[in-house]
């Protein structure tokens, strides 16, 4: 026990919660633990000067918990900008279950979960994101109404990896009209990392627009799977950042622009679904404004999904919802040709676009 405390007292000194290089002045950080079910999670809440903080559960074989608290500030971040680049009034937050989705997960520790959830009073609405699905939140929607992402059958919007890919195809379209001059996709190479539920359908859409996509995932089965359903090649090289592409698509987890793979990329676009794509924002964006590469950025052109499933919190239409996604495309050319008048970084545009929005608000409140 006494060893314990000193190796606490040892930790705090040298990464302290507060002073954890991805804290943003987040709101509040909730510890979960149940040893019954075995749940260990985090929910993290940013901002809810929009409104209640909405962002997905994600569930991860984490190396330790320092790595999922890291993540669960970078992604509850990336959700306030997110929720307020896209018009909702909706704040940010997320959540992170440390485990194996694939045996791990049982009802009792989504019920678990969800009472978690419900212990917030409505400050935090979870849904789905990496390893979990739509039945996972109807089991968490037994226990708490602060859930969205439910499936059609309990009332909900379903699964909204299919709006997601729509809205990242949308900005990617953008991206290639701002870049190329046009959006017409038609023999442009498309690299497409990762290929879960947002992946496959974005494979979809390009392989239908006439791209050559080239695919790559660490699911061999489900990369021969996807590959064969659309036709498109698989990557067999030995760095799929050197690879010689237009557009390079990423769609697994975030961190893939950073130090060691920055300086090989030869594609002119960076456009897909991850989350916190730049290692570091300020860096490596800058870095890719000075290499001439056009980065949409992440929080914008992955959007469709926390659009789709706010549509259950504004009971919004299908056809709201498409036409909510479908305007990535204007916002994202209008935050490409915003960076281009003020000199500044895509991702750096549409923050301070974002955080405008939100200290508007601030102030109407304030004055109140």
């Amino acid at each position: 026990m006494i060893a314990d405390v000193l190796n606490a007292k040892e930790l705090q000194k040298v990464a302290p919660v507060f002073g954890q290089i991805s804290f943003d002045g987040h709101e509040q950080v909730v510890f979960c633990h149940d040893k019954d079910t075995g749940l260990k999670a985090i929910i993290g809440i940013h901002n809810t000067v929009l409104g209640p903080a909405l962002g997905g559960t994600r569930m991860w074989k984490y190396a330790n918990e320092w790595e999922a608290l890291n993540d669960v500030l970078r992604l509850s971040r990336g959700m306030t900008f997110k929720n307020s680049i896209s018009g909702l009034n909706l704040g940010g937050g997320k959540a992170v279950i440390i485990g194996d989705a694939k045996t791990e997960k049982t009802p009792e520790l989504m019920r678990k979960f969800g009472e978690y959830v419900d212990s917030l009073s409505g400050r935090y609405i979870t849904a789905e994101d990496v390893g979990m699905e739509t039945k996972d939140m109807d089991i968490v929607r037994e226990v708490t109404k602060h859930v969205s992402g439910i499936s059609v059958e309990k009332g909900g919007s379903g699964n909204p990896s299919p709006i997601t890919a729509y809205g990242v195809f949308m900005g990617l379209r953008a991206a290639a009209k701002y870049q190329f001059g046009t959006d017409n996709l038609e023999g442009k190479k498309v690299l497409v990392q990762g290929i879960g539920h947002v992946g496959e359908v974005l494979v979809k859409h390009l392989t239908e627009s006439g791209a050559i996509v080239t695919i790559t995932d660490i699911n061999e089965d489900r990369l021969h799977q996807v590959g064969a359903k659309y036709g498109a090649k698989i990557f067999t090289g030995t760095d799929l950042y050197a690879s010689d592409v237009d557009i390079y698509a990423p769609c697994a987890l975030g961190a893939t622009v950073n130090d060691e793979t920055i300086s090989k990329l030869k594609a002119k676009v960076i456009a897909g679904a991850a989350n916190n794509q730049l290692a570091n924002e300020i860096t490596h964006g800058q870095i890719l404004k000075e290499k001439g590469i056009l980065y949409a950025p992440d929080f914008l052109i992955n959007a469709g999904g926390v659009i789709n499933v706010y549509s259950e919190l504004a009971n919004l239409t299908k056809e709201q919802v498409l036409e909510k996604t479908e305007n990535i495309y204007n916002t994202a050319l209008e935050i490409f040709d915003f960076a281009d008048k003020n000199n500044i970084t895509t991702h750096q545009a549409a923050l301070s676009i974002a955080q405008k929005r939100i200290d508007d608000r601030k102030k109407e409140l304030q004055n109140k």
